[in-house]
């Protein structure tokens, strides 16, 4: 086990390095949510309770992780193309090592997004000053896990020409099956149900919900914490899986 440690941690300090030398892309993964955030409640706010910034602030938090899942499909790609795990292929790491690797590293982009994106809405509404705040950035964690889980994913199955295409089916689902941008009420009960069981509106749910508390516990935090651990347990069993055969097949 402590090898097995020691191997992960190895692979997750490469591919900080490797994330380091791509500043541009973490200014993109930063800076354009950042800026989202600022101009939807300046010009928006004012016209519906969906961009007040208790809405907002969580739902641009998970609207930014999205953007993980093509940045580490990238990553995983290009690595793939590359001869970097061909020789790490001959090495005793398993394949859950090279994704949990993957995984770690992506952790310090997904905290530093959910810190910056809580504390500027929190100086834009000074209402967001609370203990909810430290509970919707812990609970943001477990969706910044889904959806580098989904980028791992698609790392491991598509090449880096197809990546980006098939990463982008992720964000377009965050942002237009999350209820974030427009309000839900009125839509026909199916199609609620559909949005209920993917798990783009439950990741959106469970930071908002986390950072202004809950009515009912079960409806309101538990279900969309369960579909969304759901969706990742299948989404990281499925990338070990899938890297596995990539290494037997080299």
């Amino acid at each position: 086990m402590s090898e097995s440690i020691k191997r992960i941690c190895t692979l997750t300090g490469r591919s900080v390095k490797e994330i380091i030398r791509d500043p541009i892309s973490i200014v993109f993964l930063i800076g354009l949510p950042l800026a989202m955030e600022i101009l939807f409640y300046l010009i928006f706010h004012s016209m519906t309770d969906q961009f007040e910034m208790k809405y907002l602030a969580p739902g641009i938090v998970v609207f930014s992780q999205a953007f993980i899942s093509l940045f580490s499909g990238l990553l995983i790609s290009l690595d793939r193309a590359g001869s970097f795990l061909v020789r790490l292929f001959v090495s005793k790491a398993k394949p859950y090592e090279f994704i949990f690797g993957y995984a770690l590293a992506l952790f310090p982009i997904a905290i530093v997004q959910s810190i910056l994106f809580f504390v500027v809405g929190g100086i834009i509404d000074s209402s967001l000053w609370s203990v909810g705040m430290i509970y919707g950035i812990l609970i943001s964690m477990v969706t910044a896990i889904f959806f580098g889980g989904a980028g791992i994913l698609l790392g491991s199955v598509c090449n880096e020409k197809s990546v980006g295409g098939v990463a982008s089916v992720i964000i377009a689902g965050q942002s237009m099956l999350s209820g974030m941008w427009f309000p839900t009420q009125g839509m026909s009960k199916s199609f609620l149900t559909f949005m209920r069981v993917l798990p783009f509106k439950n990741a959106t749910m469970l930071v908002q919900n986390a950072l202004n508390g809950v009515n009912d516990v079960f409806d309101d935090f538990l279900f969309p914490l369960i579909i969304v651990l759901a969706y990742t347990a299948t989404i990281f069993i499925a990338a070990i899986v899938c890297f596995g055969k990539k290494m037997k097949n080299l």
